[in-house]
């Protein structure tokens, strides 16, 4: 298992880290994103977008469930589960041939389908620490199936 925590100051420094991870990414990969409202989920998307040199506007998919950006060096599809009743509700989307398609999938909210993420994924939470400042942010990075 690979796990790295880091650190980040500012929201610019998450969108970097982010893109970083997104130049080595490959496809069939899931990337699945955890965090509390306004931890810096959407800034990490963002820049996950942009080392996939996908150059559209990347926002949350809070109402449609997915976007999907094809126009990088792999096609990225963006969940965000965080209004879903039931992970059942996953299947109607398809999400099988996303999840093992030809593009990275990154997922907001994951925690609310865990039993649907594979046990490969990359798994990033994004925690706030108010004491530390209003832009503080930790990062712990997981990859395989047994999260610490």
């Amino acid at each position: 298992m690979i796990r790295r925590i880091v650190e980040t100051h500012q929201a610019q420094e998450t969108y970097l880290l982010a893109k970083e991870m997104a130049e080595k990414a490959v496809a069939g990969e899931v990337y699945a994103l955890d965090g509390d409202l306004g931890a810096g989920k959407t800034v990490f998307a963002q820049g996950f977008a942009a080392g996939l040199g996908i150059d559209q506007p990347v926002n949350s998919p809070t109402f449609t469930l997915i976007h999907e950006y094809t126009r990088g060096r792999l096609p990225l599809y963006h969940f965000d589960v965080y209004r879903l009743e039931d992970p059942s509700q996953m299947e109607e989307l398809g999400y099988e041939e996303y999840f093992w398609g030809d593009g990275v999938c990154l997922v907001e909210w994951a925690e609310r389908i865990r039993e649907l993420i594979p046990e490969d994924a990359w798994h990033i939470r994004i925690e706030r620490d108010w004491e530390k400042g209003f832009d503080y942010r930790q990062i712990q990075i997981e990859k395989g199936s047994e999260i610490v």
